[in-house]
């Protein structure tokens, strides 16, 4: 199975790019919080607003790759 170009360009900067990894990972550690909290049946205002919280993180780095992306003239990263 061929992969598509956004994950070439994704992959190809995880591989060459320290900063990219950092980022990736960190969105990858939003992203299992926010399922964590998602699949609580209630969540208290403290758990409100850490879910608030990590969604706008996880959005400002999901713009700093797309960044770095555009910035070296690939596609980006979705």
């Amino acid at each position: 199975m061929e992969l598509s170009t956004q994950e070439q360009t994704k992959a190809h900067l995880i591989a060459t790019s320290e900063e990219f990894r950092k980022l990736a990972a960190e969105h990858a550690d939003h992203e299992r919080r926010i399922k964590e909290l998602e699949a609580l049946d209630h969540l208290n205002l403290e758990q409100e607003a850490e879910e608030h919280r990590l969604k706008k993180l996880k959005l400002h780095l999901k713009d700093q790759m797309n960044q770095m992306v555009t910035s070296s003239g690939l596609q980006p990263v979705s």
